[in-house]
């Protein structure tokens, strides 16, 4: 094949994604009784982490608050014969799309991911917490029937960005297997799967603006949750938090005890004070992320900026949606990625009338 077949042929394939994508709905690509998911994402207003303990775990207190910004799930479970089920995951063998799990293989998970970041993501299906929460689930109830998954996520939260959008998906798939499994949507074992997790997908289970202790996944009080405007401003590279972690553990640098007390003491994410112990290291990791600090700081004030959990992803609190536009913008032509919200009371839920 020469190498103009080749590129017309790679063009051919892009229009033709360009036009399913143009062309999407759930009906029609779905199917009846998909249903429709809202994902969003998070800062840590505080994260005051401990020292490593000696399973390797670290004690963490933190705050989080929800945000404007969010992925859209779409979710459709059918059940199936066991013949067509082993039908699908003999033609799906080698797709990175499709999964096999469940308590005895019988859920087959299809993930159509639909990047709207701008950085290309693409997640093997058995890697996607989406599928490993509802592997999980299944395992936790005992679901053995034959059942097909399918999901389809659009990403608006950039990944390795400290946002915990891979974590608010799974949280969201959980939401939508409970209503498909006429599970109670206070069953103690979607919490149990959700902690089992990760941290941040506990959290987003109640969302809006939370304190969560022990190893950051323990439900402990929901704060008054805020609606101010906020801008996120992302270098390219990512942070890796167990990388950040490991830089911590060389030199644990407390969060100061009078601002850790006043934190704790909160009732409403408005007198949170900002703090989070674990930046150093995710900046000594990537020095690029405290010129972000420092560029923020200079529009919005050092006591308004934080990167939230490991990074790489730092915010700033200001006064107004417009502001925020503008300093996205700004931030943008300087050429990180960067994006105007707000903080949110939103949690991983279904979108009514779907």
């Amino acid at each position: 094949m020469t190498e103009n077949v080749q590129r017309n042929r790679e063009a051919e394939v892009n229009l033709l994604a360009a036009a399913r994508e143009a062309q999407w709905s759930a009906t029609t690509f779905m199917g009846p009784n998909t249903m429709k998911l809202v994902s969003p994402a998070k800062v840590n207003l505080l994260l005051a982490i401990g020292e490593c303990r000696a399973d390797g775990y670290h004690d963490a207190d933190t705050i989080m608050h929800a945000l404007a910004l969010h992925d859209t799930l779409y979710l459709r479970c059918e059940e199936v014969s066991a013949d067509e089920l082993a039908k699908r995951v003999a033609e799906g063998a080698s797709r990175p799309d499709m999964a096999v799990g469940g308590p005895s293989g019988n859920l087959v998970m299809t993930i159509d991911l639909a990047d709207r970041t701008g950085q290309d993501l693409a997640v093997p299906a058995e890697d996607n917490l989406a599928f490993k929460a509802a592997d999980q689930l299944a395992r936790a109830v005992g679901r053995d029937v034959a059942e097909i998954i399918q999901v389809r996520i659009e990403k608006h939260i950039p990944a390795q960005a400290g946002l915990g959008g891979g974590s608010s998906n799974a949280a969201a798939v959980l939401v939508g297997l409970a209503k498909a499994w006429d599970l109670a949507a206070d069953d103690p074992r979607i919490v149990e799967v959700a902690q089992s997790l990760g941290a941040d997908v506990a959290f987003f289970l109640h969302g809006g603006c939370a304190r969560l202790s022990g190893v950051g996944g323990t439900f402990e009080a929901a704060l008054a949750p805020s609606n101010r405007a906020v801008v996120l401003v992302k270098p390219d590279a990512g942070v890796s938090t167990a990388a950040a972690y490991q830089r911590f553990d060389e030199d644990p640098r407390p969060v100061p005890a009078d601002t850790l007390q006043h934190d704790l003491a909160s009732a409403a994410a408005t007198d949170v004070v900002l703090a989070n112990n674990l930046a150093s290291a995710a900046e000594a990791l990537l020095p690029e992320l405290a010129e972000v600090r420092g560029w923020l700081a200079e529009h919005a004030g050092a006591e308004n900026v934080l990167l939230s959990g490991s990074g790489s992803a730092t915010f700033a609190l200001v006064d107004s949606f417009s502001e925020a536009s503008a300093l996205a913008t700004a931030a943008t032509a300087r050429g990180w990625w960067a994006r105007p919200t707000n903080l949110s009371g939103l949690r991983a839920a279904l979108v009514p009338g779907r």
